[in-house]
């Protein structure tokens, strides 16, 4: 049984400093109210993943800001392309003065305005290194469903707030969201194409590789 203390995931939260250019992001994202940024501890994992598979095709559904856009550019090749998929043009404006900040190429990143839904089914199958879900949790079962068809064997599904505000993990919480993000945990841990692991960090982040 873990003996993790708060102290201890304070300080792994915190482990690796969040660049100014994020943190600038993070601010504006805040700011909007309905684009929450990921956490520094997720975002630095993100960038972790992105690297390790050496991502050069990476789907973001959810785009804020352009935090965890930020992140994952930074883990990615030089010509590795970021596609990212968000309802609200504000928040994609936002997220493009972020890169542009960051010093990123306008080639570097493929900026979609609209419903996740409508778009992924126009994406090629087997085509994506990588894939980030960080939107409306309702539609998580959907966008998953899509993000399996689009990874190529080897690439990897990464999905932010799966212990959605320490709810996932208490049996007494049965409100819609937290239900449909604890049966779809389970149900991507049996998920016979993905070998997955939930990890305590920030928010919880869901991480699966697809076989």
């Amino acid at each position: 049984m873990s003996t993790l203390k708060p102290a201890s995931w304070t300080y792994t939260e915190e482990f690796v400093p969040e660049p100014e250019v994020i943190e600038a992001a993070r601010r504006r994202g805040l700011e909007f109210g309905d684009a929450t940024p990921v956490g520094t501890g997720a975002g630095a994992m993100l960038r972790a993943v992105a690297a390790s598979v050496q991502a050069k095709h990476v789907v973001e559904i959810g785009t804020g800001a352009g935090t965890s856009g930020l992140w994952l550019l930074s883990g990615m090749p030089d010509d590795g392309v970021l596609t990212t998929i968000d309802s609200s043009a504000e928040h994609q404006r936002a997220a493009r003065e972020a890169y542009a900040e960051a010093g990123y190429a306008h080639q570097r990143t493929r900026v979609i305005t609209g419903d996740a839904a409508e778009v992924l089914p126009r994406m090629t199958d087997g085509a994506y290194d990588l894939v980030v879900i960080d939107a409306d949790k309702a539609g998580y079962p959907t966008y998953v469903e899509h993000a399996v068809r689009l990874l190529r064997s080897g690439g990897v599904l990464v999905m932010d707030n799966m212990l959605w505000h320490d709810q996932v993990a208490d049996p007494a919480a049965r409100d819609a969201t937290t239900s449909t993000l604890r049966d779809l945990g389970k149900a991507l841990r049996d998920h016979d194409q993905l070998t997955t692991t939930l990890l305590p960090v920030s928010d919880g982040l869901l991480v699966a590789v697809k076989r």
